[in-house]
C-alpha cells in the first residue's frame, strides 16, 4: 500500500479554503455536508487520524469547518459549496411531452455532430450511461403505446370508436405519468436532463450558468486574497468541467504572476468529452487549453475504471484535441483504483449501484492508498506536495479524438 503521510516536518498547509463544485444534482446542499461528516469519520478511524466537522450557521454561504490532526500536524479548513442546484432544478421542470422532444433533439445533436461516433472510442461505460435514458424512455413510450392500443382495441368491441380512443389515450397518459414517478428508482429522466443540459446548446453554457460562473470566480478571487495557505477547488462529475471554466476565467481576470496561497484543482469522475466533443464547446476547449499550460495552479485528475459513469483515465485536455504543442501539460491523471482501495466485501455491496460508485471519490476507502479525499481537503499537505513526483497512470489515454477543435470566441 502506498501511503502519503502528513508530518509536521513536511506540512505546508495550516489553513485551507476548499470550494466544492457538485455535478448536475438537484439535491439540497445539506446532503453533501452530512456525506462529508459521516465518511470523514469512517476514513479517520480506518487511517488513524482525527477529524472534527462543524457547521457554519451564521455564514452567508453554505459551508462547514474542519479541524484535522494527521501525524501530529493540525490543520483548519473551510469547505464551501459552489451551488447551482437551483439551475439544475429549473432545467428539470419539463413536461413529459417536453422531455421526449428534448430526447429527440439530444440524440440528433450527438449523432449528426459525429460526437457519439468518437465517444465510443473512449470508455464504454459513460457512453452506455448516456444511451440508457434513450433506450429506457423509448421502451416506456413503446410499452405504453402498445398497451393503450390493446385497451382501445378491446373496448372498441363494446363501445363507440371515440370512447375506445379516449380509453386508450387515458391508459397511455396514466402509464407515462406512472413511469415518471418511478424515475426516483430508474433515473432515466434525470440522466436525460443531465446530458441534455449542455448538449441542447451543442456544448455551450446556458446564459444563467455563465452568470453563476462569474459569481464563483468572485468567491475564488476573494479567497486568494485571504491568509490561507491553499485554495483548493474540487469539481466532481459535470462539476469538473464547470470548475475548469471557473478557474480559466479566474486566470484571465487576475494578471498577477502568482498567488500567495497555493491554488489547486482536483477533478473527480469527469465527463468532459460529453461536452468538449460537441461543435459549440469552443469555450470549454479554450478553457481546457488555458489550464493545461497554467503554472499558477496544480491540477490533479482522479478517476477509476470501476466507475462506469466517468471517462476513467482519459486525459480531458488531450482527447479534446487542445493539448499545447510543447507536449507536457496538466492535469496529472491518476487512478483511485477502486479494485485495490476497496475490499471485496465493499465492492460487492456497491455492485450495480452505479451512482453510489460514482460518488465513491467523496467517501471512505477501507484499503486506502495514496488517494484520500479527506487528507486532500483537510490534511497538512497541499495537493501539489501530496502528489509531488507522482507519475500519471500508465494506462491513461491521451489520443486526440474530438471531431471539433475550435477554441475561438463566439
Amino acid at each position: 500500500m502506498t501511503e502519503v503521510s502528513g508530518t509536521s516536518s513536511t506540512q505546508d498547509v495550516w489553513r485551507r479554503q476548499v470550494f466544492y463544485l457538485p455535478g448536475y444534482d438537484p439535491v439540497p446542499p445539506r446532503r453533501y455536508r452530512e456525506l462529508y461528516r459521516s465518511e470523514a469519520r469512517k476514513q479517520a478511524e480506518i487511517s488513524g487520524y482525527a477529524i472534527d466537522i462543524k457547521g457554519n450557521p451564521n455564514s452567508k454561504t453554505y459551508s462547514w469547518s474542519v479541524h484535522a490532526r494527521v501525524d501530529g500536524a493540525e490543520v483548519d479548513s473551510q469547505i464551501e459549496l459552489l451551488l447551482w442546484s437551483d439551475i439544475v432544478q429549473k432545467s428539470m421542470r419539463r413536461s413529459i411531452v417536453g422531455t421526449f422532444l428534448l430526447l429527440a433533439r439530444v440524440v440528433w445533436i450527438y449523432i449528426a455532430s459525429g460526437a457519439l461516433a468518437r465517444l465510443v472510442h473512449l470508455r464504454k461505460g459513460p457512453v452506455i450511461a448516456a444511451l440508457y435514458p434513450v433506450f429506457m424512455l423509448s421502451a416506456q413510450l413503446l410499452g405504453a403505446v402498445i398497451l393503450a392500443f390493446a385497451v382501445a382495441w378491446g373496448v372498441d368491441l363494446a363501445l363507440p370508436l371515440w370512447l375506445a380512443a379516449l380509453a386508450g389515450l387515458t391508459v397511455l397518459a396514466g402509464l407515462m405519468v406512472w413511469f415518471r414517478r418511478l424515475d426516483r428508482h430508474l433515473f432515466a429522466y434525470y440522466l436525460l436532463h443531465d446530458y441534455a443540459f449542455s448538449a441542447q446548446y451543442s456544448g455551450a453554457n446556458p446564459p444563467e450558468l455563465e452568470e453563476r460562473i462569474a459569481t464563483f470566480v468572485d468567491r475564488l478571487e476573494t479567497a486568494l486574497q485571504s491568509d490561507v495557505d491553499e485554495v483548493l477547488v474540487v469539481g466532481h462529475s459535470s462539476g469538473a468541467h464547470l470548475a475548469v471554466s471557473v478557474l480559466a476565467d479566474l486566470m484571465r481576470r487576475d494578471s498577477r504572476a502568482g498567488f500567495r496561497p497555493k491554488l489547486s484543482f482536483l477533478s473527480l469522475g469527469h465527463v468532459v468529452p460529453m461536452v468538449s466533443f460537441l461543435p459549440n464547446a469552443n469555450r470549454l476547449r479554450r478553457d481546457l487549453n488555458l489550464l493545461s499550460e497554467e503554472d499558477r495552479l496544480i491540477w490533479v485528475d482522479v478517476t477509476a475504471p470501476g466507475d462506469g459513469c466517468t471517462f476513467a483515465l482519459i486525459d480531458p485536455v488531450a482527447v479534446s484535441g487542445v493539448a499545447p504543442d510543447c507536449g507536457h501539460h496538466q492535469p496529472l491523471v491518476i487512478s483511485a483504483a477502486f479494485s485495490k482501495s476497496l475490499s471485496p466485501d465493499a465492492q460487492k455491496r456497491m455492485k450495480w449501484h452505479y451512482f453510489r460508485i460514482h460518488f465513491q471519490y467523496l467517501c471512505a476507502f477501507d484499503r486506502p492508498r495514496d488517494y484520500d479525499y479527506f487528507q486532500i481537503t483537510a490534511g497538512p499537505l497541499s495537493l501539489g506536495r501530496r502528489y509531488e513526483g507522482r507519475n500519471p497512470s500508465p494506462s491513461c489515454l491521451a489520443t486526440p479524438l474530438s471531431p471539433y477543435r475550435d477554441m475561438s470566441c463566439a
